[in-house]
């Protein structure tokens, strides 16, 4: 019989946390979507699941186009493969652009005109910052708050309009997707549904088909017609009153590495909504708001909080235990913080932390 523990080990292998592969366009193309909200975390989420964990890796695929950090999925960022991205967008932006175009509302009537004016001037000039396209729509006649510009523009990545340009100094720019994306793949919907299903069951699984309803924002019902069609190249088993979905076969019982330091927009994390509690078996995490900005996972399982913070020559974690460890899960977070400074070329330091009432294993 499985455990929770298990399926969270598996996932493990399913993401290439414990199963690293060759480079992050490997990763990106695997995992399909990867939550890119803030770029200097999501860069290591994806550098964390290669065998060698490189800035210019992820830096050189954006450059060039063939990763794409665009709205797609859910009201957020995500890199995305530049193969993946048009029938991805056009398969989940329905129930997106609500959310979106809510806020776009006072607008009203400018809102045609001013999508003219950021084509236009992304055509003239492309791969321009957020602050620059702003300046561009001024001299246009078109005055925009930041919220405003940062509404509009998930609204023209949605709609395939515009993506991710050349990043310039490490800044997001924006750029026109046809000259991004020259030959895009396209799916029917019914295509995209079985497409989906086989990719995300993959590189998630096991989950649940609710957990790919919130992954993707699409409808039960969706879901459930893309599994019709894939089942056949997918297996399932059923646990704790919910059938759980996989790529064929099972992974290793042992995962290596076995500790990872993940801030909980990891898709370890935030892949999952029906079924995420696997990765904390012991009940350690609050089930209500969320209070931590990381996590420190060992063997799959949560042990600790984690928070992460920079400067010049140190990256420190400052890790708070949520109960006792032992000396490997201790040796695990140590090997796991030295992962991510030598990829940020910084020197690692721990700062061990404990709730009250729980002293130091």
């Amino acid at each position: 019989m499985l455990t929770d523990r298990d399926i969270a080990r598996w996932r493990l292998h399913s993401q290439h946390l414990a199963a690293p592969v060759d480079g992050a366009e490997n990763v990106v193309r695997s995992l399909l979507a990867v939550q890119a909200e803030n770029p200097s975390q999501s860069a290591w989420a994806v550098a964390t699941r290669t065998h060698d964990p490189r800035h210019d890796d992820l830096a050189g695929l954006l450059a060039r186009g063939r990763v794409l950090r665009t709205h797609v999925l859910r009201p957020t960022w995500h890199y995305v493969h530049a193969d993946d991205a048009l029938w991805l967008l056009e398969l989940t932006r329905d129930r997106v652009l609500p959310t979106v175009d809510q806020q776009l509302v006072p607008l009203g009537d400018r809102l045609t005109a001013v999508t003219d004016a950021v084509l236009a001037a992304l055509a003239e000039s492309p791969d321009r910052t957020r602050a620059e396209l702003a300046g561009a729509l001024a001299a246009r006649g078109h005055e925009l708050t930041g919220m405003q510009l940062m509404l509009l523009a998930a609204h023209l990545e949605l709609h395939a309009l515009i993506c991710s340009g050349v990043p310039r100094d490490g800044e997001h720019t924006y750029a026109l997707f046809s000259d991004r994306v020259g030959a895009p793949r396209r799916l029917s919907r019914d295509e995209a549904l079985v497409e989906l299903a086989l990719r995300y069951f993959a590189s998630h699984g096991p989950a649940t088909a609710r957990d790919l309803a919130y992954w993707a924002t699409l409808t039960l019902t969706d879901v459930r017609r893309g599994l019709a069609g894939a089942a056949d190249r997918l297996e399932s088993f059923d646990h704790d009153d919910r059938t759980y979905w996989h790529a064929p076969g099972r992974a290793a019982a042992s995962a290596s590495p076995k500790g990872h330091l993940l801030q909980v927009l990891d898709e370890m994390y935030r892949g999952y909504q029906d079924s995420r509690w696997v990765l904390d078996a012991e009940g350690l995490l609050s089930r209500g708001r969320e209070t931590a900005i990381g996590m420190a996972l060992v063997d799959g399982q949560v042990v600790a909080g984690m928070k992460r913070t920079l400067t010049t020559r140190a990256v420190t974690f400052e890790i708070r235990r949520l109960r006792r460890l032992g000396p490997d899960e201790e040796n695990a977070i140590q090997d796991a913080a030295a992962r991510c400074a030598r990829y940020l070329e910084l020197e690692p330091r721990l700062v061990w932390q404990e709730p009250p009432g729980v002293g130091r294993g």
